[in-house]
């Protein structure tokens, strides 16, 4: 566990007005704009301010794919040297792990160039037994929960 923060000073940007009442989880149409009212409000694990708040995740972060029952999220960490990038990716899989219809197929991914060690985390991200183990850890899962519960920052 580090000592310090790693970004001492992240861009914190204004949240964007919500939708009042977003559409539920498994409506027939698969809209990329509704499933970011689901992930919207985790908060950072280093930070005081939610994964949009610091342009973490955006409108732009998810595109869905309905033919071929595909989903990705890719995410932008605030520096490239991230430590807690895979923390954020194991916060964005857990909320959305029942959100999304059953056939599809969830991708998370950081953004191309995004972040030092970006092959090794995408491959943390989407290797189930990776996740699970990650998840069996009750620091680490400590965490994410704590991530995940502040819905309203």
């Amino acid at each position: 566990m580090t000592l310090g923060l790693i970004n001492a000073n992240p861009v914190v940007h204004a949240k964007k007005e919500r939708i009042a009442h977003p559409p539920h989880p498994h409506d027939a149409a698969v809209d990329p704009l509704d499933y970011i009212h689901f992930v919207r409000d985790i908060r950072d694990p280093e930070h005081p301010y939610s994964l949009e708040q610091l342009s973490v995740l955006s409108e732009e972060s998810i595109t869905v794919d309905e033919k071929l029952g595909h989903i990705l999220i890719t995410f932008t960490p605030t520096i490239q040297h991230c430590s807690m990038t895979t923390v954020i990716g194991l916060c964005l899989r857990e909320k959305l792990k029942n959100c999304f219809p059953p056939n599809f197929k969830v991708d998370i991914k950081v953004a191309p160039g995004s972040h030092a060690d970006e092959e090794s985390v995408n491959k943390q991200l989407n290797d189930k037994e990776r996740v699970a183990a990650a998840m069996e850890n009750p620091n680490l899962r400590q965490l994410v929960d704590e991530c995940l519960c502040s819905s309203e920052l």
